[in-house]
């Protein structure tokens, strides 16, 4: 009795609570890789919504929403320390407010006593909130869709099947139902009914989808070799990982590849000014019998400005397709409002010139006319589920991401980034190729199961994958953010609702 006073006691102290709030929210980050606790994203929003139901006021409520999302921001954005320094603060303290709107809208649901009515309402509504926060911070300008926390199910193929269905919103829609039904279980003995239908809602919800859910059809294989050239002793000299990248491609002879990906940043000088480069790469080409398709971080020859694009080599050179990477890494690629925020290249690896924008998607041919149909991403792109499914509509039918996380090459990045795939393809029905220059590099098959042995960061090696391919589409495909927008459409009818009453409330009060 005397430790839950003294408990409450310091949870009544501003500072403790703070503290307890920063925790609460980093608590999730344990479910993403590199620990990959994937079950703890069931019940690792329980405490936070247990702190936020006991808040006193709706301001107290919406500080420890504000608090709890900088602590999530911060742990799972931890390795970019390094880079962005005391920025990364400053970040998360920005983003986090995304969370405060949602720490009131979970105090007016499950603060005091709720009646079953409105536990079922949090049911729906507390998931609606916290994907309305994931979609606006995962607009580029903001920083992207990173740690979205359907994302933490990478690996669980029964929450790869809903996927397929609406993708990681759906996921992630139904662990914070999860998490809400416990948190109403543990709080309301009263509302407990309507609590545990919620959780049978949500087992069915799986259920359904993995018996149910369309998964498009098998329609043979393609080989696909992976070069990953590893940690380059000497530093970052572009000439010595080119050598690396080019002796490692020529193993791949004779192994009947059809495609030949090297990751990010591959090759450092344009292939324009480079005719050396360019007939290297068409040797490698004939010599493998297969198109390569590097990556070029370079001011272009054609046009003003850096860019970062994927090429595709043939045995007589460039092909002409190429994609230039659209959604640039914010602080990485280019600094928003440079002229304000420019201090931060002082302080951190923020670039010291905003590279290029792309301006269209590009799906490539691979091969022969009618051969295989790609779909290349550069880096974060592949954490953006609508970049994918645009590729799959326009007729992709591989997934490629040429990625690079060398930079954070001890901590968590490589092991999220390398995740990625895996939702990615279990949502399109299409198998994905990530491909980096010093790990992980992953196949993923169209259901989201991993394809052959991945290479760590440990490894410098090239290696051939036979990747599945489909005909047919994912439901998601078909039908895209469904789950985005009826969480919209609950909120707004909530909203109303409120709105309706208060206003009758004001009528009957005149009277």
């Amino acid at each position: 009795m005397a430790g839950t006073v003294d408990g409450r006691r310091r949870l009544a102290s501003p500072w403790w609570r703070g503290a307890a709030a920063l925790l609460a929210g980093a608590l999730p980050a344990l479910a993403f890789p590199a620990p990959s606790l994937w079950w703890l994203a069931y019940i690792a929003l329980v405490p936070w919504l247990l702190l936020i139901r006991s808040a006193g006021t709706g301001r107290r409520a919406a500080l420890d929403g504000w608090l709890g999302g900088a602590g999530f921001l911060l742990a799972v954005h931890h390795w970019l320390l390094p880079s962005l320094h005391v920025f990364i603060l400053v970040l998360a303290a920005l983003l986090g407010v995304l969370w405060a709107p949602w720490g009131r809208l979970v105090r007016r649901l499950l603060g005091g006593a709720p009646g079953t009515g409105t536990v079922a309402a949090a049911l729906v509504l507390v998931p609606s909130g916290w994907l309305m926060v994931e979609l606006v911070r995962s607009w580029q300008y903001l920083g992207g869709p990173w740690g979205l926390l359907g994302a933490s199910q990478w690996q669980v193929a029964p929450a790869l099947r809903l996927a397929s269905v609406g993708g990681v919103w759906l996921v992630g829609f139904l662990l914070v139902a999860v998490n809400t039904a416990l948190a109403a279980l543990i709080a309301f003995a009263r509302a407990r009914t309507a609590a545990l239908a919620g959780l049978l809602v949500c087992a069915a919800a799986g259920g359904c989808a993995w018996a149910w859910a369309p998964l498009p059809t098998p329609a043979g294989t393609v080989r696909i070799a992976v070069v990953q050239p590893g940690v380059i002793d000497g530093g970052t000299d572009g000439r010595r990982r080119f050598d690396r990248e080019e002796a490692l491609t020529r193993r791949l002879a004779g192994r009947g590849v059809e495609l030949v990906v090297w990751g990010e940043s591959s090759v450092g000088q344009d292939l324009g000014k480079r005719p050396d480069l360019r007939a290297r790469l068409a040797a490698l080409s004939r010599t493998v019998g297969a198109e390569l398709l590097v990556n070029v971080d370079a001011r272009r020859a054609d046009q003003p400005g850096i860019f970062k694009s994927s090429v595709l080599v043939g045995p007589d050179g460039p092909t002409g397709d190429r994609y230039d990477k659209m959604r640039l890494v914010p602080f990485g690629e280019y600094v928003p409002a440079r002229s304000v925020l420019g201090w931060a290249t002082s302080v951190g690896r923020a670039a010291g010139e905003d590279r290029r924008r792309g301006e269209r998607p590009v799906v490539m041919r691979i091969g022969s006319a009618d051969g295989l149909r790609a779909g290349p991403l550069v880096c974060f792109e592949s954490a953006f589920p609508d970049m994918s499914r645009h590729l799959v509509r326009e007729g992709a039918r591989i997934l490629v991401a040429q990625s690079s996380t060398s930079t954070f090459q001890h901590s968590w990045a490589p092991e999220q980034h390398a995740s990625l795939a895996a939702l990615r393809a279990a949502e399109t029905g299409r198998p994905m190729v990530h491909a980096t220059l010093t790990g992980i590099s992953a196949v993923a098959g169209p259901r989201g199961e991993p394809v052959g042995a991945r290479l760590p960061t440990s490894r410098s090696a090239a290696a051939v994958y036979d990747v599945p391919l489909t005909r047919g589409t994912t439901l998601y495909v078909r039908f895209g953010d469904w789950t985005v927008y009826g969480a919209l459409a609950a909120l707004a009818v909530s909203g109303a609702a409120v709105g309706v009453r208060a206003v009758r409330r004001s009528g009957r009060g005149r009277g």
